[in-house]
C-alpha cells in the first residue's frame, strides 16, 4: 500500500469514529415541525378552498334556470368549505369541532350571492 492510499480522506457521507456528530437539539426539531405543520396546512386548505371557488363559479355559469343545480353546486362548495378548515384544524392536532368550521359557511356565503 502506498502513501497515497493510506492518506485518502473519508467520503462526508459516511460515519467518521474520530468526529462523531451532535446529537439534535429538540427545540430546533420543534420548530420545523411547527414550520411544516403551518406549510402543509396551508397548502391543503388553499386547495381544497380552490376546488371550493370552482364549484360557485360553475354554479355561476349555469343558466338562471337551472337554480336547483346551481344551490346544488353552493351547497358542495360550502361542505368543502367546512372540509378544508377540519382539515386544517385536524393538522395542528386541534379539535375538529370547533368555532372555527363555522368559517366553512364563507363559500355559501358567496355563491349565494353571485348566483343571486
Amino acid at each position: 500500500m502506498t502513501q497515497d492510499q493510506s492518506t485518502v480522506r473519508r467520503r462526508r457521507h459516511l460515519m467518521d469514529p474520530n468526529a462523531p456528530r451532535k446529537p439534535r437539539d429538540p427545540e430546533a426539531e420543534r420548530r420545523l415541525q411547527r414550520v411544516q405543520q403551518w406549510v402543509l396546512s396551508t397548502l391543503a386548505v388553499t386547495t381544497i378552498l380552490h376546488l371550493s371557488g370552482g364549484l360557485i363559479v360553475a354554479a355561476a355559469v349555469m343558466g338562471a334556470d337551472e337554480r336547483v343545480g346551481q344551490i346544488g353546486l353552493v351547497v358542495i362548495a360550502g361542505a368543502f368549505g367546512a372540509l378544508a378548515i377540519a382539515v386544517g384544524l385536524a393538522i395542528h392536532r386541534r379539535s375538529m369541532l370547533s368555532p372555527w368550521l363555522a368559517l366553512g359557511a364563507i363559500p355559501i356565503l358567496v355563491g349565494l350571492l353571485v348566483i343571486r
